[in-house]
């Protein structure tokens, strides 16, 4: 019959005459009237009442006759010397069975679901024998009918759990001896996340509460700790909980067969936060650069909020890297990270006629602030400049995916916000723009340092604040805006030196619209106004003509100059729907057409006296083949433009459209139907120029977009209409095409691109949490200034985790059958060009990317496409990847071009382990 029995226990030993007396004081709850207060020491009879006690919950203690043996009233007070009690708290025990007591063996024995409670030490377990005498405690499991054991003993002390299959354990000593002992602790890598280790033990020895002695050890971090796919055996080593393990022998094994991967020590890292430390290099070859070691380094957290990590790759032909990343972040104030790349490359060998040496940079930086830390102040950065040609020369397989990045951009500003009305708004930026993939020499490098941008909220002085507005009048209102940069235009050569600063162009523009809107019949929106604009310079540029170098010889006046222009325009536009029925009964019930036509007049006049007469170096004034003067002006070439040297007076057309169709839904309980885009956009516009001596109507301009297939395929085309002929040369003629013999317009310029984008998902039915899985995913290539696509192939090579990765969740390993996931992007772009007849097309490419998990721990890909034009194939990849456990298999492979190589990785997947690697790679032949 099973009892449960809970009691409290406290011991007090005494010594006197070389004899050992305990006093066992029994708490019962609920039973105060044996025992008296608590807290009091209650002495147990001389005389032996039995062997051993069963101590039940039934048991009547009143009829157990207490008989004290000391008479303590004839003894001094000073006669018997007080000794501090070895233990410093009660003990707290029960179990489902029963609890013994035993005077003969001296000590207590709790069955089935016996547990131990002292101060922050708890024990669990089949069956506890508790030794009084010593004050040691042993736990281990019980053992059924068919001989299975059950309830093995749970030991946790402070935050250290252990799970052995017994323990026995000293309250006086805190030491403990544990067999077979199982322990997981929590670890980390810095700011590459955390991990747990398991930690096995045949015996385990404790020595106090912070040091463990092991024998026969074994450390993974697999899943199973029973039947683990890989484990480190040690022989000996000490293990300090939550800081680290160090080892003596310790050879890696591999489904229980030992592998040639051996130490004769060995130190494993345990702590918790970040700890500064070593980064273990891969070693490998390449044909064109020999053996290399690369990713050894060293990682130190420089505070709580912010780390670095530094790390190094060197080749024996004396190629060699230098690579550094640092992440901060700061809860509810912002975060950003800092990379910095440097490669000294090396080609072939000194002597040979293919030998070359080059240096190349890259330098990447992101922030960002937290819109509530300061609502009216921001500051953000995202910086990715360097050497054009890094990314292509690049000793790291990982940027190949960014080789076909055509420009390097940067950006960090600051804007401040003064609420106070008027309101004004002011941003500085500095701006970088680079080109990567060009051949042309000169500048391809173009920097704001910085620009100023201030404007002042929309004031109407005819109007009350807080009022509606109403008529011509009532809507007059103005504003007020300025622009003012350091513009620099330079090259890889000049670029982050002095010289870059030689060209610098600086000046500001100030614009002041005025503007008034109102309704005519209702239906007609009429726009009027004006803008006045003021341009300054800190340089302008003389001009004349130089006969004996027949050219325009440009010298730069420093010294500040202005030039002001106005100009006057009305606009006049309204919106038109049309709806065409056709039945509710129908499935297309409705298709509706919206047009927003627009015409507005535009007039700007002449500005000449900002205009000179261009001289050549005899004094005579150079004249244009009419035989009229040629003149121009001082402000060209400066930052804003120049004046209008002819009278504009012009009238524009546009004509936006937009089709949408009424579609009944396919589900029967749906009873509202569903709209339809049948076209996004599809614009017209085109302008006349009254004043034009000739060519007065501008080409037209074609462009709209629409998506496809449930939104999932996009496409977006343009375009120009010329309604001029051209001549035998190409030169636009006042001629009509239509007059010439031709037909109404020619196509000069079209462009059509589409992109595509399915998945296995789209034919899940009733998925409400489609494409959350990726929502508060970290896009790494985005943040590095890459592609945020995988057309080009994979960018990530990382086999750590990084802040934000969440833990996957553990899938079963199962066969997909035909559900197999899947994913695949497409993009298709075409370019034709014919202004002078030539009628070719200028770009034509289709691209594709896709991905299939043929079992939960199977990945295929392939990036490829193939460009029409120069008739060859783009970056090429395959992707091949399997989670083997705790192990991670990867292959990529370029199979050909310009960046053929491969690259092989096998690793374990933990960041605690992760140095236990290989890393294969090769890179393209010269």
């Amino acid at each position: 019959m099973t009892r449960q029995t809970i009691t409290k226990i406290g011991f007090i030993a005494l010594q006197s005459n070389k004899q050992h007396l305990l006093l066992i004081l029994l708490l019962f709850s609920g039973i105060s009237g044996l025992f008296g207060q608590e807290g009091k020491v209650i002495t147990l009879p001389t005389q032996r009442i039995s062997d051993s006690v069963k101590i039940t919950a039934t048991t009547d203690f009143s009829a157990i006759a207490i008989k004290d043996s000391i008479q303590t009233d004839s003894i001094p007070a000073d006669s018997i010397s007080k000794k501090e009690t070895l233990l410093l708290d009660k003990i707290k025990y029960k179990a489902k069975d029963y609890v013994k007591l035993s005077q003969k063996d001296q000590k207590i024995y709790l069955y089935n679901e016996a547990e131990i409670l002292y101060q922050d030490t708890e024990l669990k377990a089949g069956i506890i024998i508790m030794d009084y005498i010593k004050n040691e405690v042993y736990a281990g499991r019980i053992k059924d009918s068919l001989g299975n054991y059950s309830q093995t003993p749970y030991f946790k002390q402070g935050d250290n759990v252990v799970i052995p299959d017994s323990i026995r354990f000293n309250f006086d000593t805190q030491k403990a001896l544990i067999w077979n002992s199982r322990t997981e602790q929590q670890a980390g890598l810095g700011s590459l996340g955390s991990d747990s280790m398991k930690v096995y033990a045949e015996i385990t020895k404790k020595e106090n509460d912070s040091v463990y002695f092991l024998s026969k050890g074994k450390l993974t971090t697999s899943k199973d700790t029973i039947n683990p796919d890989y484990y480190i055996l040690i022989n000996k080593a000490k293990f300090v909980p939550k800081k680290k393990v160090i080892a003596g022998f310790s050879n890696m094994y591999i489904a229980d067969v030992p592998t040639p991967i051996a130490l004769p020590f060995a130190y494993f890292p345990m702590s918790t936060g970040r700890t500064g430390g070593l980064i273990f290099p891969t070693f490998g070859s390449v044909d064109d650069r020999g053996y290399f070691i690369q990713g050894g380094g060293y990682y130190l957290p420089l505070s709580d909020y912010a780390d670095l990590e530094v790390t190094g790759d060197l080749y024996t032909n004396g190629s060699y890297g230098l690579n550094s990343r640092s992440v901060y972040v700061k809860r509810y104030k912002y975060r950003g990270g800092f990379n910095l790349q440097y490669q000294n490359i090396i080609n072939s060998q000194k002597g040979f006629d293919d030998y070359s040496r080059s240096t190349s940079y890259n330098i990447q930086w992101n922030h960002s602030q937290d819109q509530k830390s300061n609502p009216n102040s921001t500051f953000s950065a995202s910086v990715n400049l360097g050497s054009s040609q890094y990314y292509q020369n690049s000793l790291r397989l990982q940027d190949i995916a960014n080789t076909q990045n055509n420009t390097l951009n940067s950006s960090i500003s600051y804007s401040k916000t003064f609420p106070e009305y008027p309101s004004v708004n002011m941003s500085l930026t500095a701006s970088h723009s680079q080109l990567t993939s060009t051949t042309i020499e000169g500048d391809n490098i173009d920097i704001t340092l910085p620009t100023l941008q201030a404007s002042m909220e929309r004031i109407y002085p005819f109007a009350k604040r807080d009022g509606i507005k109403k008529g011509a009048f009532q809507n007059i209102n103005f504003q007020y805006d300025v622009n003012a940069q350091n513009r620099i235009s330079t090259n890889d050569d000049d670029f982050l030196t002095g010289k870059m600063f030689d060209d610098a162009r600086i000046g500001a523009k100030h614009n002041l619209p005025i503007s008034t809107n109102f309704k005519i019949a209702k239906y007609l929106s009429v726009t009027m106004g004006g803008t006045y604009e003021d341009v300054w310079s800190l340089q302008t540029y003389n001009q004349t003509y130089d006969n004996d170098e027949n050219a325009i010889v440009r010298d730069t006046i420093q010294g500040f100059d202005r030039f002001n222009s106005y100009n006057l325009s009305t606009s006049i536009g309204t919106t038109v729907y049309g709806t065409f029925n056709f039945g509710e009964d129908k499935k297309i019930q409705a298709i509706r057409h919206v047009m927003r036509p627009s015409i507005s007049y535009g007039y700007t006049p002449a500005f000449d006296q900002y205009y000179d007469d261009l001289y050549d170096s005899d004094g005579a004034p150079r004249t244009d083949t009419n035989g009229d003067i040629t003149q121009y002006t001082r402000f060209n070439g400066t930052l804003y433009g120049v004046p209008s040297l002819s009278k504009s007076n012009s009238v524009s057309f546009s004509l936006a459209n937009t089709l949408e169709a009424k579609v009944r839904s396919k589900d029967s309980t749906d009873l509202e139907p569903k709209k339809v885009d049948i076209l996004k956009n599809l614009n017209f516009s085109t302008s006349y120029n009254f004043n034009a001596d000739s060519l007065k109507l501008s080409p037209i301009s074609v462009s709209g977009g629409t998506a496809i297939l449930n939104s999932k395929m996009s496409i977006n085309f343009a375009g120009t209409l010329d309604p001029y002929a051209i001549d035998n040369n190409g030169t636009r003629i006042n001629t009509f095409n239509k007059a010439n013999g031709g037909s109404l317009f020619r196509l000069t310029t079209a462009r059509a691109n589409m992109s595509y984008s399915l998945s296995s998902k789209d034919f899940q039915k009733d998925d409400k949490d489609k494409g959350k899985e990726d929502e508060n995913k970290y896009d790494y290539a985005a943040a590095s200034g890459g592609r945020t696509d995988d057309l080009f192939g994979d960018a990530d090579f990382s086999n750590t985790r990084r802040p934000g990765d969440e833990e996957e969740e553990e899938r079963e390993t199962k066969f997909y059958s035909n559900a197999i996931p899947w994913d695949l992007r497409l993009a298709y772009t075409v370019g034709y060009t014919n202004p002078n007849r030539q009628n070719s097309i200028n770009s034509h490419s289709l691209m594709f990317s896709g991905n299939i998990e043929l079992t939960p721990k199977w990945k295929v890909g392939a990036s490829s496409g193939y460009d029409f034009v120069n008739k060859g194939f783009s970056i090429t990849q395959l992707r091949f990847q399997r989670e083997l456990g705790s192990f991670n298999l990867r292959f990529n492979w370029t199979p050909f071009g310009t960046y053929e190589r491969w690259d092989f990785f096998i690793g374990i997947s933990s960041s605690i382990l992760q140095d236990l690697k290989w890393d294969k790679q090769s890179r393209r032949s010269n």
